[in-house]
């Protein structure tokens, strides 16, 4: 079915005289109520009036009534003001009310700011560590847009400068880095609760 331009005059014509969606819909045959109403809204038709002498009357109202000016708001009863909250007392602990709220998200961090600490080196293993400095130096250097799911996704360097890379080596099945960085990024739990200790 198009919406051919008898069709649409008569869409208008029903429309501005109220009539529902499905009514037009019926009239016109071979169109949905959604259909009716998709094509109201692309015509731009605005709320239609209860009457047609009203719709021809409102847009002689509508430029008087914005030229007056807005009407002041009336003042609001006045209420108790807030009374300030009582400090607990020096000796007491604070109550879980009044300990501020962390997020639970991490900050964002602009591009060009420096990084936030990264593990130091005793927290990775001396054997895991020097194989990724190993790998690093035979990497394929890849950006981001010559990455694929069988490339080590590995960042490295500051993102916010141009000697920033991803390893790009092949990746240790089921994971998204080579088996270099996969010994830096997933440590056995016995490994984590040692440096703990």
């Amino acid at each position: 079915m198009s919406w051919t331009d008898d069709r649409v005059e008569l869409l208008k014509k029903m429309w501005g005289e109220g009539q529902s969606a499905s009514q037009i819909a019926k009239e016109l045959g071979g169109v949905t109520r959604n259909a009716v109403i998709g094509k109201v809204h692309r015509l731009g038709l605005s709320n239609r009036a209860t009457t047609g002498a009203k719709a021809a009357a409102e847009p002689k109202e509508k430029p008087a009534t914005a030229a007056k000016p807005a009407p002041k708001p009336k003042p609001q009863p006045k209420t108790e003001p807030a009374r300030p909250a009582t400090p607990p007392p020096a000796n007491t602990a604070p109550t879980a009310e009044a300990r501020p709220v962390v997020p639970a998200r991490k900050q964002i961090i602009p591009a060009g700011q420096p990084l936030p600490p990264q593990p130091s080196a005793n927290e990775i293993s001396p054997e895991a560590l020097a194989k990724v400095n190993e790998v690093e130096k035979k990497a394929k250097k890849l950006s981001l847009m010559d990455l694929t799911e069988r490339t080590c996704k590995w960042p490295v360097g500051d993102p916010a400068t141009e000697d920033f890379w991803f390893c790009g080596l092949p990746v240790q099945q089921g994971k998204p880095y080579c088996e270099a960085h996969v010994g830096v990024a997933f440590q056995p739990m016995s490994a984590r609760r040692d440096r703990k200790r």
